[in-house]
């Protein structure tokens, strides 16, 4: 599981990463009018590909992300699915103890006279 949060943790990095690259490739250049059509055409491709090179990559890294993400939430549910397993035997372990009369003090008895030691014959 210790991997998967590795992982999950690289896969953000990652993420962060594109996004800051896509951005910095910012928007589309404008068409200087100096130039031939195909010129600006050709620039606008450029920017085009890269940018759709950048969305591809960050597309492929979400998609990876996603399916760390569900086994990282799959072990969730398992272990809270053991957790309740635990409880559930616990509390009929609880239920099924014999209940115990608890022990009173008994009552004391009131104080007779002390027996007299029978005299002795000389």
């Amino acid at each position: 599981m210790l991997t998967e949060i590795t992982t999950i943790y690289d896969l953000k990095k990652e993420i962060q990463q594109i996004q800051s690259e896509l951005n910095d490739l910012g928007d589309p250049t404008v068409s200087l009018p100096e130039l031939i059509e195909n010129s600006n055409l050709i620039r606008l491709n450029e920017y085009l590909i890269k940018s759709d090179q950048k969305k591809t990559d960050l597309i492929s890294v979400y998609v990876q992300y996603s399916k760390s993400m569900e086994i990282l939430l799959s072990s969730v549910f398992e272990i809270q699915g053991q957790l309740k397993e635990i409880l559930h035997e616990q509390s009929s372990l609880i239920e099924s103890k014999p209940k115990s009369k608890p022990k009173s003090k008994p009552k004391s008895k009131p104080k007779s006279k002390p027996k007299s030691k029978p005299k002795s014959k000389k």
